[in-house]
């Protein structure tokens, strides 16, 4: 009788299903077996949002997808009609442009965007950062518009709006500093 009654113990226990941390499947993460699921890997952010190191670690990444890639297939020649700048780093817009470009390709060269990712990729970013960054009259028209000449030169943007110019007057000195502490 004892014998029966460990065998029925027994056979519940096996029959029951095991409690989620006991998963012989936990320790490899292994969701639908009791592991927990993956990280999500983190979401990009644009360039002009970083600070310090990790501003700079990602300018060191784009600079190198720009001058190992996209020039040697992408750069075509200087022209008038189509500038560029070696410091191209300095141009905040031009940088946004080609990191925008560059999370792109990354995301269109994965398998999971199917066997025309990279056409979508030339279609619909590729052709249209370029038109932007290397337009006479874009982010690099100021700059070298012949190899045999190169110049650099940051174009002044359009100053503040008179809205922010007359809040900015109106607010006495030194209300600012406790405007910021009040918050």
């Amino acid at each position: 009788m004892e014998q029966s009654a460990q065998q029925a113990r027994q056979l519940d226990h096996l029959s029951s299903a095991p409690a989620p941390d006991r998963s012989p499947f936990a320790a490899f993460g292994m969701p639908g077996f009791g592991g927990q699921p993956p990280a999500a890997p983190p979401e990009p952010r644009p360039i002009l949002e970083l600070d310090g190191e990790e501003r700079e670690d990602e300018l060191d990444a784009l600079s190198d997808w720009v001058d190992d890639f996209f020039l040697p297939v992408y750069g075509a020649e200087v022209t008038t009609a189509a500038p560029w700048c070696l410091q191209w780093q300095e141009h905040d817009d031009v940088v946004a442009w080609l990191h925008a470009l560059w999370l792109a390709y990354q995301q269109h060269k994965e398998p999971d965007a199917g066997l025309a990712g990279m056409f979508v990729w030339h279609r619909d970013f590729l052709t249209h950062a370029v038109a932007a960054i290397r337009a006479p009259g874009g982010p690099l028209s100021a700059c070298m518009t012949s190899p045999d000449r190169p110049a650099h030169r940051l174009l002044p943007g359009p100053p503040p709006s008179a809205r922010t110019e007359t809040a900015s007057a109106a607010q006495p000195a030194g209300s600012a500093e406790l405007d910021d502490s009040a918050s």
